[in-house]
């Protein structure tokens, strides 16, 4: 694979710490309003990185519809997109019967130096919503489980429905184990 992504016009690309200062503006000027406000302008991004995925899919695999591609290497290629378009490798899990873990250790939003009291790569998590939502046409909601804004190891998404994110959020916020709840 080479990796090349080729953007036609649906998305474009901008430097980290862009990304990294818009989110300090926004959060610095609007709190938490700031926070929903990348989560929307990520999810209205999601439709058009997908788009930019699925020429990528096709010139990298010959493959043109994601649901053709092998289960067991789904996460393979998922990585190899959003590492080749400059987001970071991501390594996809099962969680549970009901979510996905996207888990990254060097993530494009995420500032080690932020210090950030909770996870804050709310640009990502509205992305990869509106990313994974176009791919399934369905709802799918998306939940910063860990992040190295916050000090973590690595940045942890868990993407699912509504209900089952609901229920790890629940599990999470009494201190159990949200992947037992799912």
């Amino acid at each position: 694979m080479s990796g090349a992504v080729e953007l036609n016009g649906d998305a474009v690309a901008i430097g980290r710490g862009a990304l990294r200062a818009l989110r300090q503006a926004l959060q610095q000027d609007l709190g938490e309003q700031g926070a929903a406000r990348l989560q929307e302008a990520g999810h209205a991004a999601g439709p058009d990185v997908y788009a930019c995925f699925l020429r990528w899919l096709k010139a990298e695999t010959g493959v043109a519809d994601p649901g053709a591609l092998d289960a067991n290497k789904f996460g393979t290629v998922l990585g190899d997109f959003f590492q080749a378009l400059g987001w970071g490798r991501v390594n996809v899990s099962r969680v549970g019967s009901g979510a996905l873990a996207f888990d990254a250790e060097q993530w494009a939003e995420a500032d080690p130096e932020a210090h950030a009291g909770y996870p804050s790569c709310h640009f990502s998590a509205g992305l990869l919503a509106g990313f994974m939502g176009a791919m399934t046409q369905q709802p799918v909601s998306v939940m910063e489980m860990e992040c190295k804004s916050a000090g973590q190891s690595r940045c942890r998404f868990l993407l699912g429905s509504p209900d089952v994110l609901e229920a790890a959020y629940q599990a999470a916020s009494e201190g159990r184990d949200y992947a037992a709840a799912i």
